[in-house]
């Protein structure tokens, strides 16, 4: 396992950065369908989805805010950080097999109610932004060091009528 440590709001700083990297398999938009019931077929439906502009599957939108969170509760400020707001305009598609990364730089600190906004961005493979926006963040006031919690472990399946 490895450790998780955050920042605490008196550690961050304007023009700080953190970075966050997840491949997006398509495991990972069946899950996202699943949870959040958005099973639009241009997400799962190979066929359907080679008819669209986009020629292929593409993960949900919301999938690539997700993983934003990801990197807001991992990396920047991290654990005990409690995510407020987040706008997020999507500028290319994410495919099945896609690595994205997610960029996080501190652009302003409101000490007084314990706000950090951050400027998002997310990259994928090849450099070109799919993602970008702004999150604010209410960031952690007491150090938290621990050990990473593993995934856990999910299994996808067509359900059986029992009758």
């Amino acid at each position: 396992m490895t450790g998780l440590s955050n920042y605490t709001l008196d550690e961050i700083t304007i023009g700080q950065t953190a970075s966050y990297s997840k491949q997006v398999e398509a495991r990972d938009i069946q899950l996202f369908a699943a949870v959040s019931g958005d099973v639009n077929p241009v997400h799962l439906d190979p066929d359907f989805a080679a008819s669209t502009q986009f020629e292929r599957c593409i993960a949900h939108g919301m999938l690539s805010g997700a993983i934003i969170s990801a990197a807001i509760a991992m990396k920047l400020p991290g654990p005990g950080s409690i995510y407020l707001s987040q706008s997020m305009s999507f500028r290319r598609p994410v495919y099945p097999g896609d690595t994205v990364t997610v960029h996080l730089e501190v652009t302003e600190i409101n000490a007084r109610r314990g706000f950090v906004t951050l400027d998002c961005r997310v990259l994928n493979q090849n450099k070109k932004a799919v993602v970008t926006g702004i999150a604010e963040v209410k960031a952690p006031t007491e150090k938290i060091l621990l050990e990473s919690p593993a995934l856990p472990h999910v299994t996808i399946g067509a359900s059986v009528d029992p009758a």
